[in-house]
């Protein structure tokens, strides 16, 4: 019987994803910070929390409260039901928010309060978005790896998606074309010009994919995610296995 020949086989370096869930916030936090600085436009989802923080003069991370707050209830609504589970996913958002703002407090680049928008040189802004949008791919990524939920805004096109039996790919792209008509018409009814939306938000909406994959695909080579609390990860993920939908047909 010929040998077969075996592959070579890359060491994986253990990651709990535990950990891993709070470096996605916190990397996340931290590029969301980076590419508001870039002043060349932020991503869709979060165009609509950054408007509402420059509208009523309050942090981005203040802005991201509001908008998950009112996400999540629309959710509940919609889902028609709630489940304590469901709440992890805003108190991600809380966490991820207070993060953000951390990071543009003590970064002076960052700080809106000493750096106006648009006033860092061209090579700065630059750097700044194209790093940024990296981080914010790998961030993404990492939520991927743990059991823990992710913001509100990622919950909401699952579940939804989930109970009303929709294409989740179909619908996300739905789901991210109304947050940037949304983000557009605040900034113009509030500023009467374009606020936190730009060129930035075209060039993430295309290439945040190919990204997030990348990342995706390298974090499974060379790594693995065990779960510090096995008893949590398998609390959440029966809360992810029994969709709505299927719990309601046997309770018929």
């Amino acid at each position: 019987m010929p040998h077969e020949r075996l592959l070579p086989m890359h060491k994986q370096w253990k990651l709990p994803a535990e950990v891993t869930y709070l470096l996605g916030i916190v990397i996340m936090a931290f590029s969301v910070a980076m590419v508001t600085a870039a002043d060349f436009g932020v991503s869709m989802i979060v165009a609509p929390a950054y408007i509402i923080s420059q509208a009523l003069h309050i942090t981005f991370g203040q802005g991201e409260y509001l908008i998950q707050a009112v996400l999540f209830l629309l959710f509940c609504l919609l889902m028609k039901r709630f489940k304590p589970a469901y709440f992890a996913s805003f108190v991600t958002g809380l966490i991820y928010g207070a993060v953000l703002d951390l990071w543009r407090s003590i970064i002076p680049a960052f700080r809106p309060e000493t750096i106006a928008a648009g006033t860092l040189s061209m090579t700065t802004r630059i750097i700044f978005f194209v790093v940024g949008e990296i981080l914010t791919g790998l961030s993404v990524a990492m939520f991927f790896k743990t059991y823990l939920y992710p913001q509100v805004y990622d919950l909401f096109v699952k579940g939804i998606a989930e109970r009303y039996q929709l294409n989740r790919t179909k619908f996300k792209i739905g789901y991210d074309v109304s947050m940037l008509t949304i983000s557009v018409v605040l900034t113009l009814c509030i500023f009467h010009k374009l606020v936190g939306v730009g060129v930035g938000t075209l060039i993430m909406c295309a290439v945040n994919g190919a990204i997030i994959g990348f990342f995706d695909r390298t974090l499974s080579k060379r790594f693995c995610f065990p779960a510090l609390l096995p008893k949590w990860e398998q609390y959440f993920d029966k809360q992810i296995e029994s969709s709505p939908s299927t719990e309601e047909e046997e309770s018929v």
